[in-house]
């Protein structure tokens, strides 16, 4: 089966699918994600498990090789020195599954995007940083 054209109805139906060790290091990430952005919810997006406050935070996968973490382009360019040493492109990165899990900086880079996407939430709604109405002095 490619699970990253199956239809998941869960993030666990997802794990599932993969070999322990692979399960073992994907729900690594989602406990971190969790950590980092407990409000948020969880979903399966483009396939793949996903999480969304305010918009999208982040998306990851596991692959034969490699895990799959999307945090957008600005969450790429945010972090671009400390993911250099990795494969990645402007709005992913790939975690092999022969080196350790950077969970420190995974926690960093969502706390980071729930911060963007709180942000932009505010400001779409006409509600300042401590998001009450803005006066407005005329």
């Amino acid at each position: 089966m490619d699970r990253h054209k199956a239809a998941f109805a869960t993030i666990d139906e997802y794990l599932a699918t993969f070999p322990a060790e692979i399960q073992e290091r994907l729900r690594e990430v989602r406990e971190t994600i969790r950590a980092a952005a407990p409000a948020a919810a969880e979903k399966i997006s483009y396939g793949i498990p996903t999480f969304y406050q305010e918009g999208n935070l982040v998306h990851f996968a596991g692959y034969k090789n490699h895990l799959g973490f999307y945090p957008t382009a600005s969450g790429m360019a945010a972090f671009a020195d400390e993911l250099a040493g990795y494969k990645h492109a402007k709005g992913s990165v790939q975690f092999p599954h022969d080196r350790p899990l950077p969970i420190e900086l995974i926690s960093r880079i969502v706390t980071s995007r729930l911060a963007a996407n709180l942000s932009k939430s505010a400001s779409k709604n006409g509600r300042g940083k401590l998001g009450g109405k803005v006066e407005v002095d005329e």
